[in-house]
């Protein structure tokens, strides 16, 4: 039998909560606990013991203005009584038991704790992320992440970043969700300006956490030597603020990659015929970046390939359509088959309007051509007018001009229409 006893300052002491110097404050002991060494009454009374400090920690916690951090210390202390080393305690098990990581997590993660001889400060640690607000599953999923986490200091480092996120005007809930992917950003201070510069240029808080599930790395690098230098040289090519954001919203690798390379992405970008001052450069340096000389060689050549485009017809494509540089060739396959092979329209035509392979094929292209044909044989629509005029138009816009005029005429063609656009082949499109 193993008998311990825990001794916690009473939290409601006011003394303790207004941060008073009195540190005689009156103290209760907690009945003294009688532990069998058998696993599951050990591991029942760690939780038990977890969960006192959980409360503790939470209450004085929740009493913690944002500036409040200098006297956290005594707080600490009555959530975390200290405890001399357990020689017995096993690291492994209380990442699966305690923080709920699995048995292969936990062993991975455990090789980084092997100095942990106590719970001790690890519960503190844990307390003081549910406090944030983070669930059990976000607390296991960083601890997995950055095992280092549980030996951070409360007093000074969490808490101090937190507090100075909160100066940013992040709430709890939005720093909570911060440090589910920062990883071990969150135990550096420096996450706090990093984050005072990164919030105006992507604009909000949210687009940021876009660009973070992306590339959690983001945080790790440079300010002053990586990330200014390659935002300068993306200002220098024309991109304002807006594209800027929604660039590294979707490519956040840009911003951490060494200056020489990003300058190489823009000189690809202007090799496809993409001026920098064009509207198009921010799609243009968006396709080619960390995509090597020879893919976008070989890319370009098949498309020339599939729509049977000339060196000029496919520059044009390209320098009006970067992004058909980065669609499959399954995707580009179909829409060859579908506009040359079945609709019988030129390369010239296609190279001209190159958008129009951005289009979905099942949703746009092919309901609306069986629209138009449909108009066209019945004499209702001249059969002059352009494919692309209908294609390029908005739902609304479409319904108004080619299906709301025929309601009389054709009645059944705006729910021939719908059921083309769930893939469907209505009879009266059925054309011979």
């Amino acid at each position: 039998m193993c008998l311990f006893s825990l001794t916690q300052p009473s939290p409601a002491h006011p003394r303790l909560l207004n941060g008073g110097a009195d540190t005689a404050a009156p103290t209760r002991t907690l009945t003294t606990l009688s532990v069998s060494h058998h696993p599951l009454a050990a591991g029942a009374a760690a939780a038990a013991m977890l969960r006192l400090r959980r409360g503790v920690l939470a209450q004085v916690l929740s009493s913690l203005s944002a500036s409040s951090v200098p006297p956290l210390h005594r707080l600490i202390s009555a959530a975390a009584p200290a405890i001399s080393p357990n020689p017995s305690f096993a690291v492994e098990e209380y990442l699966v038991s305690t923080c709920g990581l699995t048995r292969p997590q936990a062993l991975k993660a455990s090789a980084k704790l092997s100095h942990l001889k106590s719970p001790a400060n690890p519960d503190v640690v844990l307390a003081f992320l549910a406090d944030l607000g983070l669930s059990d599953a976000d607390v296991a999923a960083l601890v997995a992440k950055d095992p280092q986490i549980l030996c951070a200091s409360v007093e000074r480092t969490l808490a101090p970043v937190v507090a100075g996120l909160s100066g940013l005007g992040l709430s709890r809930s939005d720093i909570a969700r911060l440090a589910s992917l920062s990883r071990s950003s969150f135990r550096y201070r420096s996450i706090v300006s990093k984050l005072q510069y990164y919030m105006p240029l992507f604009g909000s808080f949210e687009n940021l956490l876009r660009a973070l599930k992306r590339n959690f790395y983001l945080h790790s690098a440079d300010l002053d030597d990586v990330v200014k230098p390659n935002v300068a040289l993306l200002r220098e090519c024309g991109l304002g603020a807006c594209d800027i954001a929604k660039l590294c919203i979707s490519k956040p690798w840009l911003l951490a990659a060494n200056l020489e390379r990003v300058q190489a992405m823009v000189e690809c970008a202007e090799n496809i015929g993409v001026p920098r001052a064009s509207g198009m450069f921010r799609h243009a340096l968006h396709a080619v970046a960390f995509l090597s000389e020879d893919k976008i060689a070989a890319r370009v050549n098949y498309l020339k390939n599939t729509f049977r485009w000339t060196d000029a017809e496919v520059g044009m494509a390209v320098s009006k359509y970067p992004t058909v540089l980065n669609r499959t060739k399954e995707f580009l396959q179909r829409r060859s088959e579908f506009l040359i092979s079945d609709l019988g329209l030129e390369p010239a035509y296609i190279a001209h309007r190159p958008l129009m392979l951005a289009y979905s094929l099942e949703g746009r292209l092919r309901p609306r051509y069986y629209v138009v044909t449909f108009l066209k044989e019945n004499g209702l629509l001249d059969h002059g007018r352009d494919y692309y005029y209908a294609v390029k138009m908005t739902e609304k816009v479409f319904m108004k001009k080619f299906i709301c005029p025929h309601k009389d005429a054709a009645p059944y063609l705006a729910e021939d229409y719908v059921a083309a656009c769930r893939g469907e082949l209505p009879p009266r499109f059925r054309f011979t």
